[in-house]
């Protein structure tokens, strides 16, 4: 790439994120309110829904890079799918902004819209695994596509519950992965990571604690959907499809939350799909640390993870898989803290 497209790029991004302040704004100015409960960490009404500046502006750049920019498409009937689906899931997470929607029907959307992006041909085909080596995945890689992209897209809605700390982290996530894929040559996923981090910039200054609005479900399962796709667009990097790590290697630290909360509320026996306020990021704040040191500490996570990402590429393919130990091991000193806190304040682990 050369220094006059890179700055025509930049300056293409800095007007989208500028239309993404604008849209949030908007949303500011004619609310859709998030009433407190006794789950919120906000104390007064708060508009929501500001996800709609960054799902406008990625709509908008898709459209723009359809027509002008053919060495970044994918394969056209898969891009078109990934738009398609990509609408759908915004649509549905506003309306559930505006009006809560039953669970079912939100997860039917999810499913549908994963459903669409694998029938697109977006999926994965082969993985290598350490001492194995490559394996032909089969129908097993369509399955583990339609998982990913759920599990992807319900976790960063979870942890969507703390002013910044979620448009932070995708911020940061998605710019790390567009200078990767500029890196490694990938078009389409450098395009689509340009665009979302464009939009996530324009929305964040407006979410910092305390925050003017929130993302809502429009944003965080439009985001977590776009990177989990991204992910498996990304697998092209190299031929065994390992480069599939990079996106859930930046996302780890919201991955893991989310998953650990997950199996610890089944196996205390409680019902895992029931509204709680028990994510480790939500205990840590609840036991007095504050909410822009919740929140900065995730930016770690995904600055940390994005310097293994850099390390990932320059690895052996048999090594690769093991770069997700020492994410974990940072991962596993935050839970011991957060136990350790938890424990100091008398904190119960239910509700």
């Amino acid at each position: 790439m050369t220094l006059a497209a890179l700055l025509q790029h930049l300056v293409f991004a800095c007007g989208l994120a500028l239309l993404s302040a604008a849209a949030v704004r908007a949303m500011i100015a004619w609310p859709i309110l998030d009433h407190p409960n006794h789950r919120s960490a906000h104390v007064r009404p708060t508009p929501r829904g500001g996800g709609v500046g960054a799902v406008l502006v990625f709509i908008i750049g898709m459209l723009v890079l359809y027509q002008v920019a053919d060495a970044a498409r994918i394969a056209e009937r898969q891009f078109i799918g990934v738009i398609l689906a990509a609408i759908a899931i915004a649509g549905v997470a506003l309306v559930d902004d505006i009006r809560p929607l039953p669970a079912r029907l939100r997860f039917g959307a999810q499913l549908a819209a994963a459903l669409v992006a694998v029938g697109s041909g977006l999926s994965l085909t082969r993985l290598a695994f350490p001492y194995i080596g490559p394996v032909d995945l089969g129908f097993a890689g369509t399955l583990l596509t339609i998982f990913w992209i759920l599990a992807c897209t319900n976790a960063v809605n979870f942890m969507d519950g703390l002013d910044g700390l979620v448009g932070g982290t995708l911020f940061i996530a998605c710019a790390a992965l567009t200078a990767i894929a500029a890196l490694q040559g990938g078009g389409f996923v450098y395009a689509a990571a340009l665009f979302l981090t464009a939009g996530f910039a324009g929305f964040l200054p407006f979410n910092l604690h305390p925050a003017r609005i929130f993302m809502g479900d429009v944003g965080s399962q439009f985001a977590g959907f776009m990177l989990a796709v991204l992910a498996v667009a990304a697998s092209r990097f190299d031929v065994n499809q390992l480069s599939f790590l990079i996106v859930p290697l930046l996302l780890f630290g919201l991955l893991f939350d989310a998953g650990f909360t997950l199996l610890r509320r089944a196996a205390m026996g409680d019902k895992v799909g029931a509204p709680h306020r028990t994510h480790l990021y939500q205990m840590a704040q609840r036991a007095g640390m504050g909410t822009r040191a919740v929140a900065a500490t995730h930016w770690g996570f995904v600055a940390f993870h994005a310097v293994l990402a850099a390390l990932f590429l320059q690895m052996p393919a048999t090594a690769k898989p093991l770069i997700v130990l020492p994410a974990l091991a940072v991962q596993l000193v935050w839970l011991a803290l957060v136990l350790a806190r938890v424990r100091r304040a008398g904190l119960s682990w239910r509700g």
